[in-house]
């Protein structure tokens, strides 16, 4: 007799209490293997999919997609011990990874098979479920063709219902550019509407944006930061980044080589990779250096995180760059990928401004801004010359150093930048 497991949300971990469904992955009736991923949710940090520890037939599922659930709620309800003929699974029913992005080996190789009306349905069909803690939410009937969660993610928080959509890509497929002029179109305002009614857009503050929102509040609050910041000459750097490409093999970014410059500094001023622990009244100076970089994402800005960046030399930086970037922008950066910085690197150049004052990502100590890489005039040995300048800014918490730490650190780095033969010498 199959028995009816109820799978519950698990604790996602690093503070987040609440996730949202972004797509189902099964429906009812779908044979599950162990660990295999039934839904994707976004959490506050990233968008990842969660795998049920349970192997059998799905008997319900819990929410729409766009529905925001917290920690506990059921998922869905499986069946154990139906299908067995279909799903190969290990004797025992359930694996115990519950936790999202974690599963057993097989998780990855493991497929569905939805049972389909006249085959051999498992004898759970028609058993009844026991009642669950709250009924389950009616799916939508009728597909929706919607592959990307980006573009249903844009029509929810704009109120705009996709199964009214013509979708303009193959098959029906609807687009991002389906959502925009659907977003575009005027909406009829009855003639009878109070000039009260008319109201500017609003957007709830939740998900990435409401993240962020909360940890740049809870930095202004708690740090009491001041910014320092330098004017160098970079046609050395950019001239050595040319030199090393010359050569072959993979390329090397302009901010792997700016990292690496970090990290020796970092080596020289370890007060800048720190943090501080209020509840012991104490600095605690850190002994590696996970290196946050800012990239622009459809969903926002993210900061992923590159572990033990003072073991890595340029062209494992510029890779690790490369494919953080890419993950991040596809939406796939797991909760690991965005936490545990000691130190970030924002490289805001990129979209053509100058100079800025960072705001310190919490609870790191300092972070390096880089404006845009320009020609200027420079006075060059004695003599005016166009010369690539960049603006490098230094924001920091005035509470693990003083004035003079923050502005040998920021000197370094700019001597480094104009002649990178001084970070040469410290290796």
């Amino acid at each position: 007799m199959p028995q009816v497991m109820e799978f519950k949300l698990p604790d996602l971990g690093e503070g987040l209490t609440e996730a949202e469904i972004v797509r189902w992955l099964v429906a009812v009736g779908d044979v599950v293997a162990i660990d295999q991923p039934v839904v994707e949710v976004e959490t506050a940090k990233a968008m990842v999919e969660v795998p049920c520890p349970y192997g059998g037939v799905v008997t319900a599922r819990f929410g729409e997609e766009g529905t925001e659930l917290p920690v506990g709620a059921p998922l869905i309800t499986v069946a154990v011990g139906a299908g067995a003929d279909e799903v190969a699974e290990p004797e025992d029913s359930g694996s115990g990874n519950v936790l999202v992005g974690y599963g057993t080996d097989h998780s990855r190789t493991a497929r569905r098979r939805r049972v389909r009306p006249g085959s051999a349905a498992p004898a759970v069909a028609a058993a009844p479920a026991p009642a669950p803690a709250a009924a389950p939410v009616p799916v939508a009937t009728g597909p929706v063709a919607v592959i990307s969660p980006l573009v249903r993610k844009l029509a929810r928080d704009h109120g705009i219902d996709l199964r009214a959509l013509r979708g303009s890509g193959p098959e029906g497929l609807i687009l991002r550019a389906d959502v925009e002029a659907a977003r575009r179109a005027p909406e009829p305002v009855p003639a009878a509407a109070p000039a009260a009614a008319v109201q500017g857009e609003r957007v709830p503050l939740k998900g990435l944006r409401g993240a962020v929102a909360e940890k740049l509040s809870r930095s202004r609050r708690e740090i009491p930061d001041a910014t320092c910041w330098v004017d160098a000459d970079a046609t050395e750097l950019m001239a050595a980044r040319a030199a090393m490409n010359a050569v072959g093999g993979p390329k090397i970014s302009v901010l792997a080589l700016l990292a690496r410059i970090c990290t020796a500094a970092l080596a020289k001023y370890p007060e800048l990779n720190s943090t501080v622990d209020l509840a012991a009244n104490e600095i605690v100076r850190l002994p590696s250096v996970h290196l946050g970089f800012a990239a622009q994402t459809e969903r926002g800005l993210v900061v992923p995180v590159v572990r033990d960046a003072q073991t890595r030399n340029p062209e494992s930086l510029s890779a690790e760059f490369a494919r953080l970037t890419e993950v991040a922008r596809a939406g796939k950066l797991a909760p690991a990928d965005l936490t545990g910085g000691t130190f970030t690197l924002n490289n805001y150049g990129v979209f053509g401004v100058d100079g800025s004052t960072p705001i310190i990502n919490h609870p790191e100590a300092a972070m390096l801004g880089v404006g845009r890489i320009m020609a200027k005039p420079w006075v060059h040995q004695g003599e005016l010359a166009v010369r690539q300048v960049v603006q490098l800014s230094l924001t920091f918490d005035h509470r693990v150093c003083d004035g003079g730490t923050a502005g040998g650190f920021l000197r370094y780095v700019a001597d480094c930048v104009e002649s990178p033969a001084v970070l040469l010498r410290s290796l």
